[in-house]
């Protein structure tokens, strides 16, 4: 009898538990509560959430395991059918779809197809502003450097400043993939609590007169010089004139850069490509989300996690993300000492990647001060440069790391 109850015993998880696991699990409870009840980012916060609760059950064969488990000598791997034979089907989708790096640049296909670069053509000079934002990545890989990071993690760890998940990730599998499931909760952490921070580092650098600059009256008092007068014609012609230059300058931006300008042109085909539009932002999106986020959080086991690391890269997460806010506010405000032709600061503030939720916030924020103050459109401009300047930063820094 006795034998019985402790093989019954050793079917269960109760000797796998320990505190470590149980906090592991209130962290997934949590990150499902933001999904699920606060809709932050719940299409990546759900899956990364249910990730990290598969790879912390207790026997369950669920998390990722290192990378040195799946070397063999002469810098050789096992095949993918000894990985998913020895370590499971989560560590197959990992190795094969993460590892690789396949999964981001599909992501951004998808968000190519999403994404009207029309606000920005008419609006060139605010692109600049969406560049200088990207400070926010280049300041805290050198804190991150003085804090004891190596240069490739503290690269990992400033690229959350560009606001961006994809690109993060991307990143991070390339430089850092230690620290990818840290990494990658505090970057869409950080993305859906864009209503918080932006409005936080706006109103401390922003005065109430900068935030009553209407832009449409400032169209009015100086017109433009020069109108596009065929934008269709433009916005496909851009994202392959754009491919083209970024790849002679910064070639391994292209995984990314190169897919969502990509996607961004069977968009702007029209009918002709409307199939492959609607699959790149539907089924395949969406599929690619799934396995994305599962993978990612199943790479956050409690000995990976909890570490004083991960601390490290939270705050680090926040203060890249405030000082790119920051940096694209005071980019604003230097220019507007110059100009005649004033800029809302608040349009500085939406040079991240995090389209369209960064342009609404400001837009929501200056219509408080003056009700007839729409600068969405404008806000857009910055917003979507934003994603192409975290882009050319991340091929910068694998470039130059990798």
């Amino acid at each position: 009898m006795e034998e019985i109850l402790s093989k019954l015993y050793e079917m269960t998880a109760f000797g796998g538990f320990s505190y470590q696991v149980a906090l592991m699990w209130v962290i997934a409870f949590v990150l499902l509560y933001l999904g699920i009840k606060k809709k932050y980012e719940p299409l990546l916060l759900v899956p990364i959430a249910f990730g990290v609760l598969l790879a912390n059950f207790p026997g369950g064969g669920m998390g990722i395991v290192p990378a040195e488990n799946i070397a063999l000598e002469g810098h050789r791997y096992k095949n993918l059918f000894e990985i998913a034979s020895e370590y499971g089907i989560m560590n197959y989708l990992y190795y094969s779809l993460i590892k690789t790096g396949f999964l981001p640049p599909i992501i951004f296909m998808g968000v190519g197809a999403l994404t009207d670069f029309g606000p920005m053509l008419r609006n060139l000079k605010l692109a600049f502003f969406g560049a200088a934002a990207q400070i926010g990545i280049f300041s805290v890989l050198i804190a991150a450097l003085l804090l004891g990071f190596t240069l490739e993690e503290a690269a990992s760890l400033g690229i959350i400043g560009g606001a961006d998940g994809p690109t993060a990730i991307y990143t991070t599998i390339k430089l850092a993939p230690h620290l990818l499931g840290p990494i990658a909760i505090a970057a869409y952490s950080y993305m859906a609590l864009v209503p918080v921070i932006i409005p936080l580092v706006a109103n401390l650098l922003i005065s109430k007169k900068e935030f009553k600059i209407n832009m449409r009256q400032m169209d009015k008092m100086y017109p433009a010089k020069h109108q596009i007068k065929n934008l269709k014609v433009v916005k496909i012609i851009f994202p392959i004139v754009l491919g083209c230059v970024s790849a002679v300058f910064v070639p391994s931006s292209v995984p990314l850069l190169g897919m969502l300008l990509f996607g961004n042109l069977i968009k702007e085909i029209g009918t002709s490509t409307l199939r492959l539009s609607e699959a790149a932002t539907g089924p395949i999106m969406n599929t690619a989300t799934i396995f994305l986020g599962l993978t990612v959080g199943a790479t956050m086991t409690a000995d990976v996690f909890l570490s004083p690391k991960t601390l490290g890269i939270v705050v680090g997460g926040f203060v890249a993300f405030a000082i790119s806010i920051a940096g694209g506010i005071l980019a604003v405000k230097v220019y507007n000492l110059f100009a005649k032709k004033k800029i809302n600061p608040l349009i500085g503030a939406t040079g991240l990647s995090a389209v369209p939720m960064a342009s609404r916030v400001a837009n929501e924020m200056a219509l408080k001060y003056d009700s007839s103050n729409h600068i969405l459109q404008y806000c857009m401009a910055s917003n979507i440069s934003g994603v192409i300047g975290s882009a050319v930063a991340a091929g910068v820094l694998i470039s130059l790391l990798s």
